[in-house]
């Protein structure tokens, strides 16, 4: 008998314990840069994989500000908390992690099959929810993406909101999330690793 085109019966294998330790055990917040730069290529490849994570109806209402020259640093300068800013001047990439607030007019191509646009047009409170939901996952896929391709991160939110939409998005129509240095870490200036949550902590199987 045929299986049909996409069928897939082999069970999946767990990744290396190499690939698990770079994305997760050993990968650490950085706060120190190396002045080795990340190429616009490198961003294409990181956002390339980033895309393919899941979203709330395959909305995708991340969108992405890479502030990569000097003058856009200082743009983004004023808005920062005082504890963020000699970092973020230093790295060699500061993402602007935003959404979209009208991210459902790209809903017919997103997901053809079904109007889902009709469902979030003139819904502010839906449309607020699902874009602050879903692109705060679009940027954790970024930021595991770019650690699978050998950067470091040091994702942030001591930042002044209102400031970086007025300077950067003063349209209104997408708004900020949070910030995220890129590059390569200095791993001689990490502090130890926090403590985590154990399971049972933090788990409960029903």
């Amino acid at each position: 008998m045929t299986k049909p085109a996409g069928t897939h019966t082999q069970t999946k294998t767990a990744v290396s314990g190499e690939c698990l330790d770079q994305i997760f055990r050993t990968a650490r917040t950085h706060n120190v840069w190396l002045p080795k730069p990340v190429s616009a290529e490198l961003l294409r490849e990181i956002y390339d994989l980033a895309r393919l994570g899941p979203t709330s109806a395959n909305s995708s209402p991340a969108r992405f500000v890479f502030v990569t020259t000097p003058e856009g640093k200082q743009r983004l300068r004023p808005a920062l908390s005082a504890g963020n800013l000699e970092k973020t001047m230093a790295a060699p990439v500061t993402v602007i992690f935003a959404y979209d607030t009208e991210f459902h007019e790209k809903l017919p191509k997103l997901f053809p099959h079904k109007d889902m646009r009709s469902v979030f047009a003139g819904n502010v409170s839906l449309i607020e929810a699902t874009a602050l939901r879903n692109s705060s996952l679009q940027g954790a896929y970024f930021m595991l993406a770019a650690r699978a391709l050998g950067l470091d991160c040091g994702p942030m939110s001591g930042f002044d909101a209102a400031k970086v939409n007025a300077e950067f998005f003063p349209d209104g129509k997408w708004k900020a999330n949070f910030l995220c240095n890129l590059g390569y870490g200095d791993s001689s200036k990490l502090m130890p690793r926090g403590p985590r949550l154990t399971f049972e902590e933090a788990s409960v199987i029903l």
